[in-house]
């Protein structure tokens, strides 16, 4: 399971990063359920990506899948061509979402919003990094 104090972690990590390439925002972690163990609006961040990035996370985490992957599946054509409209709307379909992973099981995700998409994918990274860190310090 995630705790807050994993939550926190990644979004410190996370955070750290989006002050490196100066670009403020929103970091969300959810818990395997997909429900919302932490966030944390950045200064200055859009107000508009708040909920983006809690939805983000829960999309990583219900479909276990990069949002940034899920995205090139769920164009028109692709297999997963409206799958943004399932999910009372809940989906997200563009890059930031990425799931935590314990023993190779996702136990979680980490959902970023509040930049382009490679710049709240960076961010999600530094998060997902830091994880996995604490766990190879365990």
């Amino acid at each position: 399971m995630i705790t807050l104090e994993d939550a926190r972690k990644v979004i410190d990590a996370a955070e750290k990063k989006a002050v490196e390439i100066g670009q403020p925002m929103n970091i969300a972690v959810a818990d395997a359920g997909g429900n919302l163990v932490a966030h944390v609006r950045m200064d200055d961040a859009w107000i508009g990506s708040i909920d983006i990035s809690i939805k983000k996370a829960y999309t990583s985490r219900a479909f276990d899948i990069a949002t940034k992957d899920l995205a090139q599946h769920s164009q028109s054509g692709e297999q997963f061509f409206g799958i943004h409209a399932s999910n009372s709307g809940k989906i997200m379909v563009f890059a930031g979402g990425i799931p935590l992973k314990r023993d190779g099981k996702v136990i979680g995700a980490i959902g970023v919003s509040g930049g382009s998409g490679d710049q709240d994918h960076a961010v999600a990274e530094a998060g997902v990094k830091a994880f996995e860190g604490a766990l190879a310090a365990v």
